[in-house]
């Protein structure tokens, strides 16, 4: 059962996307805003009720701050009055006073109006709404239940905009203001052990991972995963003989590592000299029922690893956490630039690598290739200055079909040798990433290994560990 808790307070407004299975319930998304709830409609009803007095006496209440308290104590009244009846009184007997005497404020709020007034924060709600079904990867019309949390959540026009939303009438059996003490009681009760068969699974707040080269956040566990989960990625070395690596755990949503936030950075030290890109680090992410991160970095090598536990992942505020949420959305385009570019760079570094260190170990075949290879690569390392990535891409492909012909010249033309159309040299299929059989004999397969990391897709990824 799909279930969409909604609950608009007085400053916030959060929603929750949660399954429940015999008895069990998994929280699959959450979202919200910070910066709505019941206090953003009293502010336009108070403006609203001075604007009038202002009008009608020529006094503006705004300069006594008493009067002002007394209107928004009448209004939060009335809102409150308006979610059972059309229309109600605004009665403050000597709210001012001039030099003619004592002026009271004496005034009709309907229903209509209200909504009128209120409709722009109304309106708001609809965007946590979608972001949440969108994380939950849901769709309008598939929520079983809508159960409604705080006091505006009884006005009429909050309950119909939501029904017309979500396609489902909100539960009328939970008491809006009732639900948060039910809910700490059970909460309270689990945490005493005298309630033991329920079970409530949480998701993570923000997303998790590690910086890698160029400083591209990698992420490893996904925002709104539930948790307990745990997470393995292979990585690698950036450089050749890199004795240690540090492993710098971030946590947020944005592409670049620098604009999220660090948790932690821990070094794995003791690695075996070896070319870049040999070593195979295992990086693994374990969170707990407890929201407690276990980082751990083995070297698959040697056997050596390192961990750190980070116990404050996830603490910080709702308005935080929804700020992260909303700059990598403002941010999306150009992060999206930056990432694409960064990892065009690395693999364009790595195909330079692996093609100089290939023509150092085969000087005779290329031959009279040489100097060609070498103004590609001249031209490659250009096209990288100019931080332009079809620049980047277009160099590569030059440069990779050049090996080819090298590739040509190790293997022949005999059938079964070499490497087939749209493959990169050493047989790895550039068309949809699958490995091509060759059939060399062992000595053949070393060397396309060689070709298939000078293509620069090495199966682990090379990180921006020093």
């Amino acid at each position: 059962m799909k279930i969409a808790v909604l609950d608009l307070g007085g400053g916030t407004f959060d929603v929750t996307i949660m399954e429940m299975d015999n008895k069990v319930f998994e929280v699959i998304s959450t979202a919200g805003d910070t910066q709505l709830g019941g206090t953003d409609m009293d502010e336009i009803l108070v403006d609203y009720i001075i604007d009038e007095f202002k009008k009608d006496q020529g006094i503006d209440l705004r300069k006594d701050s008493i009067a002002v308290q007394r209107v928004l104590e009448a209004v939060e009244k009335a809102k409150i009055e308006l979610s059972t009846s059309v229309s109600t009184e605004l009665n403050l007997p000597y709210i001012t006073a001039t030099n003619e005497g004592p002026k009271h404020l004496n005034m009709a709020l309907t229903r209509a109006k209200l909504e009128h007034l209120i409709d722009p924060i109304i309106q708001r709600l609809d965007a946590p709404i979608q972001k949440a079904l969108q994380d939950a990867g849901l769709s309008k019309g598939t929520v079983d239940k809508v159960i409604l949390v705080g006091g505006p959540t009884r006005m009429p026009s909050v309950q119909q905009k939501f029904e017309q939303f979500l396609g489902k009438k909100p539960e009328r059996s939970i008491d809006p203001m009732e639900c948060v003490a039910f809910g700490a009681a059970i909460q309270g009760g689990v945490l005493t052990g005298e309630i033991k068969n329920l079970l409530l699974l949480d998701v993570t707040p923000l997303s998790l991972g590690v910086e890698t080269l160029g400083g591209v956040f990698s992420k490893l566990i996904e925002r709104n995963t539930t948790i307990p989960t745990e997470k393995k990625e292979i990585f690698s070395t950036a450089a050749d003989n890199q004795s240690a690596v540090e492993i710098h755990v971030l946590q947020g949503e944005r592409k670049r590592a620098e604009d999220d936030i660090t948790l932690g950075r821990f070094h794995l030290t003791g690695i075996s000299p070896s070319p870049r890109g040999v070593p195979q680090i295992e990086v693994k992410f374990d969170i707990d029922q407890n929201g407690i991160l276990n980082v751990t970095a083995k070297d698959l090598g040697t056997g050596r690893s390192q961990s750190i536990t980070i116990t404050a992942s996830t603490k910080m505020s709702e308005e935080e956490l929804n700020q992260k949420i909303r700059e990598a959305d403002m941010h999306a385009e150009e992060d999206n630039k930056f990432k694409e570019l960064t990892e065009v760079k690395n693999h364009a570094e790595a195909l330079i690598y692996q093609t100089e260190k290939l023509m150092k170990e085969n000087e005779e075949v290329i031959g009279d290739l040489k100097n060609k290879i070498l103004a590609m690569i001249s031209d490659l390392k250009a096209a990288m200055e100019s931080e332009n990535a079809p620049r980047i891409n277009s160099a590569m492909e030059s440069l990779q079909k050049e090996l080819h012909q090298v590739s040509s010249r190790l293997y022949g033309q005999q059938p079964g040798y070499g490497v087939p159309p749209n493959a990169a040299p050493g047989g790895m299929d550039t068309t949809n990433g699958t490995n091509y059989e060759s059939k060399a004999k062992t000595e053949d397969e070393k060397q396309t290994e060689k070709f298939r990391k000078a293509s620069g897709q090495d199966d682990v990824i090379d990180t921006d560990y020093s």
